[in-house]
């Protein structure tokens, strides 16, 4: 069976991977209420399609932080992807540069830094957690040394949130499919050591150290654009702005750290608005089709990140699979497009979509 929509290739990934995979993929905190807002909540914005315009040629292309990518949708840092496939992050960076976009590896990737960027073919940018300085500082320096393109600071995980459903299945992180940046660094490496938690404790310190007015520390370490992701409010941005960061990704986690919060395509109106002039814009969370990066791009977005997505990719066919992911988001945003009389990025605008309120 080849697959249509991400749904069906969701579908396929459940019937190959094992169960604690899918569920450690799959699962989100506490009710999971936040995840599945992230979905109806795109589901509720209408879109406003205009014809009889000349769409004959159509270009996808847009610029993140002066890199041209093929189209506005990248590749999100997701941890232990050789949990799923043994080429993991490998696999994936490939599938990434092999159409044109993004690839952002996670800290906890399974391959180094280095293994990743020897293999890559596009560009790439590097996550970080920030536990402690001795190791931010190690990571954000060797990443610059191989050739990524930004730092992607994440905030919203202050401290370990348990999901249920792992906590129910005993789901225990095995090192090799987490913390390949640090396998020669084993005292390093001891999870306790670097304050995240392995499945059985679930009460950590969280990260200690890094505030807003330390953000130029982090940026200096590098000279890299900085990236905060996981902002959730118009505050939050607004500090980011003043504290030099040069963008932002409105995120809640896919509902994976905290929930009941609002969805990030909710959010990501008041935030463009507050902020889209000082800094670039990005979205995830809850991305499965093409008209989703439309409707944000619309609302704000320069362009958005797939998360989830990719493990059902890297399950069903590894590297083949992850682009078939990007290939059907691809696909299915040229079509919206298409539909809305629009031949350029520059060109989606607020007039495309209606919000609920609006009805």
């Amino acid at each position: 069976m080849n697959p249509v929509s991400l749904f069906d290739l969701e579908k396929m990934a459940k019937q190959v991977m094992p169960h604690n995979s899918w569920e450690f993929v799959d699962a989100a905190s506490g009710d999971e209420i936040t995840k599945r807002r992230n979905r109806t909540a795109f589901e509720d914005i209408t879109i406003n399609p205009n014809f009889l315009i000349d769409v004959g040629h159509r270009d996808l292309s847009v610029e993140v932080l002066g890199e041209k990518i093929a189209f506005p949708i990248m590749v999100a840092p997701a941890g232990g992807q050789r949990a799923v496939h043994p080429d993991g992050e490998q696999a994936t960076a490939k599938a990434a540069g092999s159409v044109g976009t993004l690839y952002t590896l996670p800290t906890s990737s399974g391959y180094s830094i280095e293994e990743v960027a020897e293999v890559a073919t596009g560009p790439l940018w590097f996550q970080i957690y920030h536990f402690n300085d001795l190791v931010t500082e190690l990571l954000v320096t060797r990443a610059k040394a191989a050739g990524y393109k930004a730092i992607c600071l994440t905030i919203d995980t202050p401290i370990g949130s348990p999901k249920e459903r792992d906590v129910r299945n005993d789901m225990v992180r095995r090192p090799s499919h987490f913390w390949g940046s640090l396998r020669d660094r084993p005292d390093l490496a001891a999870l306790r050591e670097v304050g995240i938690p392995d499945m059985a404790d679930w009460s950590p310190p969280g990260y200690a150290g890094l505030t807003w007015d330390r953000l130029g520390w982090l940026k200096d370490l590098t000279g890299l654009p900085l990236i905060i992701k996981g902002v959730r409010t118009v505050g939050d941005a607004i500090q980011a702005a003043e504290y030099g960061a040069d963008a932002v990704v409105v995120s809640n986690h896919g509902g994976r750290q905290l929930d009941g919060t609002r969805s990030s395509i909710e959010t990501l109106p008041e935030i463009a608005s507050a902020v889209g002039d000082r800094l670039e814009v990005f979205l995830d969370s809850g991305i499965r089709r093409g008209l989703d990066v439309l409707k944000a791009i619309a609302l704000g977005a320069r362009a958005v990140l797939m998360g989830r997505p990719l493990f059902w990719g890297l399950a069903v066919n590894g590297e083949a699979g992850v682009r078939t992911a990007l290939d059907i988001l691809r696909v299915e945003f040229d079509r919206a497009m298409a539909y809305c009389g629009r031949t350029r990025i520059a060109d989606i605008d607020r007039s495309l979509v209606t919000l609920p309120s609006e009805l």
